[in-house]
């Protein structure tokens, strides 16, 4: 997907790009595949912030998506790709042979009138959902379960890819898109391909509106704030912070080691992410 941009006859134009939305080939969504969400404002169930900055937004319908693709061996025809507020990556309505429709993430290459199946004997080829243990070595992946059964977890952004590494009897190691290797049970699924709108980080916003628009409210420096409300406040004129760049908890950011030392699941890891 292409991205423009404006000449600048207004400030924000200047510097806005957006999508030219070129691969989209169907406007608005399947309804019985949609779902009206309350938007909670980064609430948790005691009605307390647990997420800053969000509040807001255009209203919108979230798209069920299908990361289980559990229709085994039955083949889907890919109808449209669609534009989907809720995430990056832009989503495939596919219609099956018994006459049930669902959406994928729409991988790179996916396009309408393609035939696309999941199952362990499904070809290797672009939408088809596989086990890891029968992805050839050296393939992209996306949509990767991290327990066999429970639906995809990881590698589900726009421009996403995770590359079969090696094999042996029963765990497959994969490259994470960040650069992490990682050990995957066999039985995992995957999907064929690179996640598609790979431009989707190139889109520049132009103004705050558009941020508005998007659901996130705005975000105050720590060093700006007074001691009582941030770690990094307070001081006399303009400060630094005085420490390492942390959140409102103490907790590390900008690049700071934040995974528990004896976390159970850092035996799946073969290299750490970069």
């Amino acid at each position: 997907m292409g991205i423009k941009s404006y000449k600048p006859y207004t400030p924000s134009r200047r510097t806005a790009k957006v999508s030219t939305f070129e691969e989209i080939t169907k406007d608005k969504p399947e309804r019985g595949l949609t779902k009206a969400t309350k938007r909670k404002a980064g609430r948790d169930s005691a009605g307390r912030i647990a997420v800053r900055h969000r509040g807001g937004g255009h209203k919108r319908r979230y798209r069920m998506i299908d990361y289980i693709r559990d229709k085994i061996g039955i083949p889907a025809v890919v109808q449209a790709i669609e534009y989907d507020p809720n995430r990056t990556a832009n989503i495939a309505l596919l219609a099956y042979a018994d006459g049930e429709k669902r959406y994928i993430i729409a991988p790179e290459g996916l396009k309408p009138g393609m035939k696309v199946v999941s199952g362990p004997e499904a070809e290797p080829q672009v939408g088809n959902c596989m086990p890891l243990g029968g992805i050839p070595l050296g393939l992209m992946v996306h949509n990767l379960e991290l327990v066999p059964g429970r639906g995809a977890k990881l590698v589900r952004t726009a421009g996403g890819g995770a590359q079969v590494m090696s094999r042996d009897a029963s765990m497959v190691t994969l490259r994470m898109p960040s650069g992490e290797e990682r050990r995957f049970h066999a039985e995992c699924m995957a999907t064929i391909g690179q996640v598609g709108n790979a431009d989707a980080g190139s889109i520049d916003l132009g103004k705050a509106g558009r941020k508005r628009w998007l659901g996130f409210r705005p975000t105050v420096r720590g060093v700006a704030m007074n001691p009582v409300d941030h770690p990094m406040g307070g001081g006399e004129g303009r400060t630094s912070g005085g420490g390492p760049a942390v959140s409102p908890w103490g907790q590390l950011a900008k690049g700071g080691k934040t995974r528990k030392p004896r976390k159970s699941s850092s035996r799946f890891i073969v290299k750490r992410r970069k």
